[in-house]
Parts: structure tokens; C-alpha cells; sequence
């Protein structure tokens, strides 16, 4: 499946993620058991957030480019768990007052509303702590120097020279106009960092050295905007009910775009450009690379 298959990319993506997202919900369940004492309502406040709903797009990612290196299942699904841990965390953080101020996410009430900022403060702070609590521990991996590294990995790419970073200059764009290079690089740290880590993660397990991973950056790298032009386009085209959010915000705050700075059609057709660059990285796999292909294709044809 190099090509551009559509239905079967959709299809398989999609039944991918089913498994991966009933393998992720069923690992937090037994990760956050409420305990019976004060600290309950911590826990049903991250169960909220973390249990049900979401693409499971990232986990998916690091079972998609483990297939190329025979990692285990097992590993990669703790992996995966580790960056759920640290997408959640910065949901329940992004959708407090005094970031983006939502509602609603995956399609019930933000953990700010369902229980309170305090708590939600808190249970951002406690799913960002498990991400390294389970990258730690041998189960996910038997060599220690490879979960050292994943866990310094996992931490730049979440960081200031990261997702947090991005961040940051997604709050600063309410209040400056930033020119296209300016919103690529927020952008490729703001969801870049975090996509991209997901595939380093699986050379990381298979030991492959640094300068043997150049062709999965490149990809990594294009299916980051990819997927974020596409989020765009969906922000101005979507249906919030899919979504499970409020759509429209970034234009109602004055915030530049990939849309807003280059138009729909341009964005749309450098988003399929992006993708078709992404599967030309994986040139020299073969079917081993099928799931991430597919997950290229995926990424612009979404409609939440």
C-alpha cells in the first residue's frame, strides 16, 4: 500500500486504533484505580480525562513504526501509554481558564468543569509524572540505558523545546502576527514534538543509531504539519459534534493559521503534498510500513 488508497488507509487506521484505544483504556484502568481515601476524587478526575474517546492517533503511531523493528507489543503499548499520559496532561492543562478556557472535550464536559480548576490542575500534574513512572519501570523495556533515553526523549519533546514551548507561542499568536515560518515552527512543537517522539520511541527500543533514523524525522516531521493543517481546515470546515469540542477559536482570537495564511485550497493541497513526502521517507520498507502509510493518508482524509 504505497500509494494513496483511501478507503483501505481509513479502514486500516481505524481498526487499528480500535484495538490500540480498548489496549490503552483497559491499561489506564489499572493504572488509575481509585484508591479508597481522600485522594478519590484525583483519580476519577483523570480517569475522566484519560479513560474513553480521543483518536489514539499517538499510540497507534508507536505500535505503526514498532512493526518495522519487531519491538513487541507490550513495549509499544507502555510507550504509547507514557505519551497518552503526557497528551492528556496537556488537554486538561490546555483547556483550563487561563489557557483556551473550553467546555467541552472528546465530547463531555472538561475536567476543570466536571470537577474544578484545582483538581484539574492537579490531575494534569499527576498524568505527566505517570508518563515517566511508566517509561521506568522494566516492563516497558529490559535495558535500562533504553529507558533512559526514553525518558530524556519524552521529556524534551513535552518541554520547553517542545509541546510546552509550542504552547507558549500559541498564547503569545493572541497577541502577535506571526508570519507562516512563525506558525510552522509553533507548530511542529506544539504537535510535532510529541508525533514525532512517538516513532523515535520505537528506533529508540530497536537501538538504532541516531543517524540511522533520518528517514522516520522526515516523516515524523511531514505528518506533524500534516496533521495540524488538517486540524485547521477541520477548525474552519468540521462539524463540532465530531469534533467533540468548539470549533472556530483560533480565527474568533486573531490567531494565524495554515488556512488563514495560505487559504483553504492551498492549505489542503500542501497538507496531501506534506503526506505524499511523509510515505517517499519510507521508500525501502516494505509492508512492515503499511500501517504507517496508511496513517499519512488517514491524517488529511479525518473528519474530527
Amino acid at each position: 500500500m504505497a500509494g494513496g488508497g483511501s478507503a483501505s488507509a481509513g479502514d486500516l487506521v481505524k481498526a487499528g486504533a480500535a484495538g490500540v484505544a480498548a489496549d490503552i483504556d483497559a491499561a489506564f484502568d489499572r493504572l488509575l484505580a481509585v484508591p479508597d481515601d481522600a485522594r478519590a476524587r484525583l483519580y476519577e478526575a483523570m480517569r475522566h480525562a484519560a479513560i474513553g474517546g480521543g483518536k489514539r492517533l499517538r499510540p497507534l503511531l508507536v505500535r505503526a513504526a514498532s512493526d518495522l523493528f519487531n519491538i513487541s507489543r507490550d513495549s509499544a503499548l507502555r510507550v504509547g501509554l507514557a505519551i497518552e499520559c503526557i497528551h492528556v496532561y496537556s488537554l486538561i492543562h490546555d483547556d483550563l481558564p487561563a489557557m483556551d478556557d473550553d467546555d467541552m472535550r472528546r465530547g463531555k464536559p472538561t475536567v476543570h468543569k466536571m470537577f474544578d480548576e484545582a483538581t484539574a490542575i492537579l490531575a494534569g500534574d499527576c498524568l505527566h509524572d505517570l508518563a515517566f513512572e511508566v517509561l521506568t519501570d522494566e516492563e516497558t523495556h529490559p535495558d535500562p540505558f533504553v529507558r533512559v533515553e526514553l525518558v530524556k526523549a519524552l521529556a524534551l519533546a513535552s518541554g520547553p523545546v517542545g509541546m510546552a514551548g509550542g504552547q507558549m507561542m500559541d498564547l503569545e499568536a493572541e497577541k502577535a502576527r506571526f508570519d507562516l515560518a512563525t506558525v510552522t515552527r509553533l507548530q511542529n512543537l506544539k504537535t510535532g514534538a510529541l508525533i514525532a517522539f512517538c516513532v523515535e520511541a520505537a528506533a529508540i527500543m530497536a537501538r538504532l543509531p541516531y543517524e540511522a533514523r533520518t528517514r522516520l524525522h522526515g516523516y515524523a516531521r511531514d505528518i506533524g504539519l500534516a496533521f495540524q493543517i488538517a486540524d485547521d481546515l477541520l477548525d474552519v470546515e468540521g462539524d463540532a459534534a465530531l469534533a467533540g469540542k468548539a470549533l472556530g477559536k483560533d480565527a474568533a482570537a486573531g490567531k494565524e493559521t495554515f488556512v488563514s495564511l495560505l487559504g483553504v485550497e492551498p492549505a489542503r493541497e500542501r497538507a496531501h503534498m506534506l503526506v505524499e513526502q511523509a510515505k517517499a521517507h519510507l521508500h525501502g520498507y516494505g509492508a512492515e510500513a503499511d500501517l504507517l502509510r496508511a496513517i499519512a493518508d488517514y491524517i488529511v482524509e479525518r473528519d474530527r
